[in-house]
């Protein structure tokens, strides 16, 4: 949630001031719907953002379910909540790999969750988000009283990022594996969305799309 409230905050900051509405209204197309009525800078820019942003996480979430679908790996956590029966008569008479029947015996949609390790979607989600928002906060906020606001918020949203795949490994809920593939996915989202899509968030220069007289 913290990208769609910076990018309206700071699209509503940005358009109040007088500088920078004057050259968003320039770079900005307004689109006339009739004789009176029409899209507002502002409003455009808004809608095209978030939207784009929201597209990229069902992008991104859809991306890392089709992997931890396809790959199957085990969480590290796994035997925890599988809970084995280690005592069953196939284990005690044979030392052979059972690959029919199900041995587990906890809650099977932990177990199923489990099972689902690869790539991890709390760091892929993560750092699209940060890495989106920082795209956005370098791209559009110009600052001119602290060299160093922007500098410090954008390593702090990263930073985030990197804490929450930090924080996987450590609780031992992701492979150090799970969370580097999860930052290269969530990155190439963010990175293609920012540069191709929106164009380094900057505005559709041209005139106003009138409409085509009957």
């Amino acid at each position: 949630s913290f990208p769609f409230l910076q990018i309206f905050i700071g699209e509503i900051s940005m358009y109040f001031i007088k500088s920078t509405r004057e050259t968003l209204i320039i770079q900005e197309k307004t689109i006339l719907t009739g004789e009176c009525c029409y899209l507002n800078p502002l409003l455009r820019r808004i809608i095209r953002f978030i939207g784009v942003f929201a597209f990229g996480l069902f992008a991104t979430d859809i991306f890392v379910n089709a992997g931890q679908v396809v790959t199957g790996n085990l969480a590290p956590y796994f035997l925890t909540v599988c809970k084995p029966n280690y005592t069953g008569n196939d284990c005690r008479a044979h030392h052979q790999f059972i690959n029919n029947g199900n041995i587990c015996t906890g809650d099977v949609g932990v177990i199923e969750k489990a099972r689902r390790s690869f790539p991890s979607k709390h760091a892929a989600l993560s750092i699209y988000s940060a890495l989106y928002a920082t795209m956005y906060i370098t791209s559009t906020i110009k600052t001119k009283s602290s060299r160093l606001a922007k500098p410090v918020l954008c390593l702090g949203t990263l930073c985030a990022a990197f804490l929450t795949g930090l924080n996987r490994v450590s609780e031992y809920r992701n492979h150090c594996s799970d969370v580097i593939a999860g930052f290269i996915l969530g990155s190439a989202v963010a990175l293609f969305l920012g540069i191709c899509v929106v164009h380094n968030f900057k505005g559709t220069h041209g005139a106003p799309s009138k409409p085509k007289p009957e």
